[in-house]
């Protein structure tokens, strides 16, 4: 009879845990009896994936049709005609109409704003950012100096909104993917302009403010861990948070405290550029190129300055993995089947270049 002595020990099962997330102010679940192995984490239906991938579809987005898009904000370069870089343009079916009135609804009748609750008209701006004339071009096939000037012009426009008045929040964003909420193929992302700062945005604002004046610190300045780092670079480095809402999530978050967006220059711009197309080619390698979203989220151009030094902006990249369920929507607290850690591990192995 054989010894038993020399069996391995069956693995003791990880225990769940509830951990908060300090940024947006919300708790998250962690159920790894609902989970696979991290590594078996893949996106079932590719971003990519095409019934006819030797086709090629009619885009407005392509050098050449020009004409067809919505009314052109700006161009890189300035001036250029037909060897454009990158366009930022009206979007053709915008979310809100900046050609509507922003004063709050007085409206009568059956419409009219019923007491204690409050209506704006659908006043705003909503832009979409071409970020490639190619259209079998991705955001991570182009070099960092190229995706440096995605973001610089997502610089520039987050300015000129800033300078209206009637502004408050401008949230640049990303759909990669048709389950994401890509409605185009060709590489994009949108940029939309708000009358008023939106509620989650106002709790991850009072969730960082809390924590600060609570510590003394920054909530972004100290989340920086080894166990959670997927890559950095002289400016900012990438890490899975250690409540992440999501499988696989990442943030990138620069070095220094910084508060907006649209005080980053050419120099991190670059820096910025080569750490997001590591993470993306890393995503994409590991999960089978996910559908996912990434938002920069900032702070309001009028921030208060006593608001400051709790407030550091940062880009999240969230892959569309798994479907959100009614426990999430019913109570705001998120199930994540994978931790933090093992995420970051499996990201830290990859090979983010191509």
């Amino acid at each position: 009879m054989a010894s038993t002595e020399s069996w391995p020990s069956p693995p003791r099962p990880r225990s769940g845990e509830i951990r908060r997330d300090d940024v947006f102010g919300r708790c998250v679940l962690f159920s790894p009896a609902r989970s696979r192995r991290p590594s078996d984490f893949k996106s079932r239906s590719p971003a990519s994936s095409s019934s006819n991938p030797n086709s090629k579809p009619f885009c407005a987005f392509c050098a050449g049709h020009e004409s067809e898009c919505a009314p052109e904000i700006f161009r890189f370069p300035a001036g250029s005609l037909d060897d454009w870089k990158i366009r930022v343009i009206e979007n053709l079916y915008p979310a809100l109409s900046r050609d509507a009135e922003h004063s709050p609804s007085t409206a009568d009748g059956p419409d009219a704003v019923m007491p204690g609750k409050y209506s704006l008209t659908g006043f705003g701006f909503h832009d979409v950012v071409i970020e490639t004339p190619d259209h079998s071009v991705r955001l991570p096939d182009l070099s960092p100096e190229e995706i440096a000037q995605v973001l610089l012009a997502h610089k520039q426009r987050i300015l000129q909104l800033a300078c209206l008045e009637s502004i408050k929040y401008v949230q640049v964003f990303k759909n990669y993917g048709a389950s994401a909420g890509a409605s185009m193929a060709h590489s994009h992302s949108q940029i939309v302009g708000l009358p008023l700062v939106p509620p989650l945005v106002s709790t991850r604002l009072d969730s960082m403010k809390k924590f600060y004046d609570m510590t003394g610190k920054c909530s972004l300045c100290e989340v920086l861990s080894n166990d959670l780092l997927v890559a950095e670079t002289v400016h900012y480095f990438a890490i899975v948070p250690f409540a992440a809402s999501y499988a696989f999530e990442v943030w990138i978050v620069p070095r220094g405290h910084t508060v907006h967006f649209h005080e980053i220059d050419h120099e991190k711009a670059v820096d910025l550029g080569g750490l997001l197309k590591v993470v993306l080619q890393k995503l994409s390698k590991q999960l089978n190129d996910p559908p996912y979203n990434f938002m920069i989220q900032a702070a309001p151009p009028d921030l208060p300055s006593s608001c400051a030094p709790s407030v550091h902006w940062f880009l999240q990249i969230v892959p569309h993995l798994s479907v959100t369920g009614g426990f999430e929507i019913g109570t705001g607290c998120f199930i994540n089947p994978v931790f933090p850690e093992d995420a970051a591990k499996v990201l830290r192995e990859v090979d983010g270049s191509r």
